[in-house]
């Protein structure tokens, strides 16, 4: 596993850098994943890849997702971008089962700090401008049944690109008001652990994944 550390980017910036990311894989042919951990300076709303244009901006930047899905807000968040080849993951050529995978990291991970995540259920939720978060499947991961972590997935040459976004912290009042419709079942980060800074916690889920990088070392070696 490759681990590119936290730095933050413009919305075009970092789907730039996921895409440059997939297409050195599939070039390369590499057999490692790689993960990346990032933010977005300005806050930035992102489409899925067919999803139309269908409510206001508010003069904040827009960029077109590679992968498919609902409109996100990108603010107070620390999204994650996991790039393999299909073969490296248990049932990888199935959509479900590799979300699962890819996701289960993240849950191994929230477990390090005492807290235990799952995936949710899938649910028909009214949404008119189809805000990501107020969606949930059976592949998103929740805290005690509230969204905390949406991800979105593309595949090309027997490759998969996974990124989604782990909500730090929102703005209930911001998000009601740009997506105008209520926002209920989502949490944070920072409402299960108030005391953690956002820093300590992107270190920490850094070193997380440098651990999985020398446990796969290890194993190679033996």
């Amino acid at each position: 596993m490759k681990l590119i550390k936290y730095s933050e980017h413009t919305g075009k910036e970092n789907m730039q850098i996921d895409n440059d990311i997939l297409e050195k894989c599939i070039k390369d042919k590499s057999t490692e994943p790689v993960v990346r951990l990032y933010g977005w300076k300005p806050r930035c709303i992102s489409l899925g890849r067919n999803q139309k244009l269908n409510f206001p901006t508010q003069n904040i930047d827009i960029v077109r997702r590679l992968t498919g899905g609902r409109a996100l807000l990108h603010d107070n968040e620390i999204t994650y971008s996991y790039t393999c080849p299909t073969s490296s993951i248990p049932d990888g050529e199935s959509v479900t089962e590799s979300y699962k995978y890819i996701s289960g990291i993240l849950i191994d991970f929230f477990k390090t700090l005492g807290i235990n995540l799952d995936f949710g259920e899938n649910k028909k939720v009214s949404t008119h401008f189809d805000y990501c978060m107020l969606i949930s499947t059976g592949a998103d991961v929740c805290y005690q049944g509230k969204k905390i972590i949406g991800s979105a997935q593309c595949r090309k040459q027997g490759y998969i690109l996974q990124h989604g976004s782990i909500l730090f912290d929102y703005d209930k009042v911001f998000l009601e008001q740009l997506f105008q419709e209520e926002v209920k079942g989502i949490t944070c980060v920072k409402e299960i652990l108030p005391d953690i800074t956002k820093k300590h916690f992107i270190n920490l889920l850094e070193r997380h994944f440098q651990h999985d990088m020398c446990a796969e070392t290890y194993q190679k070696a033996e």
